[in-house]
């Protein structure tokens, strides 16, 4: 678990969640941890799992060893509104999976942040990654245009 001094409280309209000051996220949602090892872990931001709704089935389709790309597809994801590509924002070569997602999906958003992460790399993140300042700033904006677009509020 995160202790909160290690977070940043961000709140927006009906949208509320605490964003770890030390990982980094992309434009697509996703947050980019660095491990000690020197491996990448990769997971969906709470505001992802918000937008995708109620969460059936995850996978990678990427085997152990292989290397991705930034844009790669390297799995899916499954959704009561919707099926999605994963895509990847980090590049190397794919070094675990989280296996308990099999098992429950659902970890996605009870523990986003800690046991929710999806896959690690041990290579280089997305060059234009945000830290979590500069991510609250761009949620702002996002959840101002859709709001603006009249969109139900996230």
């Amino acid at each position: 678990m995160i202790g909160s001094n290690e977070t940043i409280a961000y709140k927006r309209s009906r949208f509320s969640t605490r964003l770890p000051r030390h990982y980094r996220y992309t434009q697509a949602h996703f947050w980019i941890a660095g491990e000690d090892d020197g491996l990448l872990r990769v997971g969906l931001t709470k505001f992802a799992t918000r937008m995708l709704g109620d969460l059936v089935e995850t996978g990678i389709e990427v085997p152990l060893g292989n290397r991705i790309q930034i844009g790669d597809v390297i799995g899916f994801i499954e959704c009561l509104k919707a099926a999605s590509d994963l895509y990847a924002v980090v590049e190397g070569e794919v070094t675990a999976f989280n296996e308990a997602l099999n098992e429950s999906p659902q970890w996605l958003v009870k523990d986003g942040y800690g046991k929710g992460w999806l896959y690690e790399v041990r290579g280089t993140g997305e060059p234009k990654a945000l830290d979590a300042e500069g991510y609250a700033a761009f949620l702002d904006q996002t959840i101002d245009r859709m709001i603006g677009e009249g969109y139900d509020e996230p």
